[in-house]
């Protein structure tokens, strides 16, 4: 973390967070320790509150298959050239049951590729169309509700939004 463009937050820094805060930013890690946009977000206490709650959700909560979410946040990491977030996903989402072949693709060809399956192919074209275009065709959304329904549709399309918000905020602040 050498490059980032604001200084992150230390154990000693003062004022300390709120001790349920840091609890439940140390709870969303495998290992329990802050990573470096853990650090950052730190650095502003009702940001890092709101994201731990929003990110946590989205990691524990939906009923979108784990390994189509973090398809999402490969896929927004590689079009937003967000390496920081793809690291950390990378081996989520092999632990989840992605592969290394298909993660070769989502930095490439994506839902052109023939490692996917259609709802693959289908959440890819929906990430590629949010995130580069921002408005997304109304045959991709019919086409994620008819294989998905309507609330893996709309969780789907919230991992996506909220997927670059956290890689144009690495991005920015060069995490």
């Amino acid at each position: 973390m050498s490059d980032v463009r604001v200084t992150p937050w230390q154990d000693d820094t003062i004022p300390s967070p709120p001790p349920e805060l840091l609890a439940g930013m140390k709870a969303r890690r495998p290992n329990g320790e802050l990573i470096g946009i853990d650090r950052v977000l730190l650095k502003s206490f009702p940001l890092a509150t709101g994201w731990n709650a929003l990110l946590g959700r989205i990691r524990a909560e939906f009923e979108l298959a784990l390994e189509h979410r973090e398809l999402i946040m490969l896929r927004v990491a590689a079009l937003n050239r967000a390496d920081f977030e793809w690291r950390v996903h990378h081996p989520a989402y092999l632990q989840a049951g992605g592969t290394e072949e298909k993660c070769e693709a989502l930095q490439g060809e994506g839902a052109d590729s023939d490692v996917f399956d259609e709802e693959e192919r289908a959440l890819i074209t929906l990430t590629d169309q949010s995130t580069k275009q921002v408005e997304v065709d109304a045959l991709v959304v019919e086409e994620m509700k008819r294989l998905f329904g309507e609330n893996r549709t709309v969780e789907a399309v919230a991992t996506v939004a909220a997927y670059n918000m956290v890689s144009r905020f690495l991005v920015a602040l060069a995490i």
